[in-house]
């Protein structure tokens, strides 16, 4: 199906991926419902090729991993696809060619196009509901493939602008909470004190304050002592 192409094209686009090779498309080839599933990433569909058969598809390629859901009755190392990628990365640099193949949505690959592969990959999804439609597939190989070679941080804390408070900034902060409300009789009974003072500090020292935060709490413990004529 076209919009199966466009989908897929979006999805590779989306992660680096711009070589798509079509085996006998049901509805031919350009598509414009392709085109418009697309959504932008015409230039994965520029340079599409079309093949007669699988084996024209694959013939100038060193390793060709097959996508399935399906248990087979074939001998082949089955790989998720963030291994497959892995593995696919380290070819192409060894200069190999790589490709993945994907059968069509309905019946997805038969064993005859299997057979002419050289690994499988398979989703580890819900064996209750074990379907994925090619657009889908094909993301979770392409970002897979991206995420390969990515070197982003799992996870980053945004200062907006801002710097990470030093520890003698939090230091005065502390000193400034504590003066003040050890004026206000805060630390009650006075044996808890040193541990109520150590909970205070695990609460703002875990916290991954910044500069501006900072300032702000010390203006927030000013403004705190402060009596306003008129109000007890």
């Amino acid at each position: 199906m076209g919009e199966n192409i466009g989908a897929a094209a979006r999805a590779m686009w989306n992660f680096g991926l711009d070589r798509m090779r079509l085996v006998s498309p049901r509805d031919g080839w350009p598509n414009p419902r392709a085109e418009a599933m697309a959504s932008g990433a015409a230039r994965v569909l520029d340079r599409v090729s079309v093949f007669e058969d699988t084996n024209a598809a694959c013939a100038d390629l060193s390793f060709v991993f097959a996508t399935t859901a399906r248990e087979r009755a074939l001998t082949r190392t089955v790989m998720t696809p963030a291994r497959a990628m892995a593995e696919a990365r380290a070819m192409i640099a060894a200069g190999e060619k790589v490709g993945v193949l994907f059968g069509p949505e309905r019946a997805g690959l038969e064993n005859a196009d299997i057979v002419r592969s050289n690994a499988v990959i398979t989703v580890p999804v819900n064996p209750e509901f074990a379907s994925l439609n090619l657009g889908q597939t094909a993301l979770l190989v392409a970002y897979e493939w991206m995420r390969a070679a990515d070197e982003t941080a799992p996870a980053t804390y945004a200062l907006a602008g801002a710097s990470r408070a030093t520890r003698i900034e939090v230091d005065r902060f502390l000193e400034h909470l504590v003066a003040r409300l050890d004026a206000v009789g805060f630390f009650f009974p006075e044996h808890k004190r040193d541990s109520m003072i150590v909970n205070l500090e695990n609460l703002f020292r875990r916290a991954p304050l910044t500069d501006v935060d900072i300032r702000t709490l010390h203006g927030i413990v000013r403004a705190l002592a402060v009596k306003v004529p008129g109000r007890k």
